[in-house]
């Protein structure tokens, strides 16, 4: 295992999470000793659910704005994905699951499952996305979802057959890692 040491930390924001600056030496696989530097963000841990309705063979994503899309070339800044959110503090991930996706949907979901837990973007963000598929009723009750007024959520509900969803997979019209994982997952696996 390479050897790590810290030369400098740097806070560069400690808005809502922390952004650091890091100037560190590691030994590379060769033994040679290198000077690196990383900005990193301290993201929370977070899940995604993709939510399946076996019977009426539906997917249930969400569409809302998403700044960071918009500075990078996604015109409307408006993403289509599956349900996600951040992991609260004392929260299990499952716990979270649950939450999101009442807050989010609506929905009551049954028969969570995982499929894996990831980094998305290791070379500069801490967040370990769990990753999970749960079956919903799409001709079931639910409530009204959208997300939290008070965090400025405005979420729109996407339903989608399976075809489609295969198909705009296909044709890579899914722009959301996330989500592009977890129906690769089921589709491979289940559909």
């Amino acid at each position: 295992m390479a050897e790590i040491k810290i030369i400098r930390e740097e806070t560069l924001s400690d808005k809502k999470y922390p952004l650091k600056y890091y100037t560190f030496q590691r030994t590379n696989s060769k033994g040679e000793l290198l000077e690196k530097k990383n900005e990193i963000y301290f993201r929370p841990d977070a899940v995604t659910v993709l939510l399946v309705d076996k019977v009426n063979r539906k997917f249930l994503l969400t569409k809302q704005f998403r700044m960071a899309t918009y500075l990078n070339a996604n015109p409307s800044g408006k993403l289509v994905e599956a349900c996600a959110g951040i992991i609260d503090e004392g929260e299990s991930p499952e716990q979270t699951a649950h939450r999101e996706v009442e807050e989010e949907t609506g929905y009551q979901i049954q028969n969570l499952s995982k499929v894996a837990s990831v980094y998305t973007s290791a070379g500069g963000i801490t967040e370990f996305q769990h990753l999970y598929t749960a079956e919903y009723d799409s001709k079931g009750q639910h409530a009204e979802g959208g997300g939290l007024e008070e965090e400025g959520e405005d979420i729109e509900l996407v339903e989608l057959d399976f075809d489609d969803a295969r198909e705009q997979l296909r044709k890579a019209e899914f722009i959301d890692a996330k989500t592009i994982m977890l129906l690769q997952h089921y589709f491979l696996n289940a559909g």
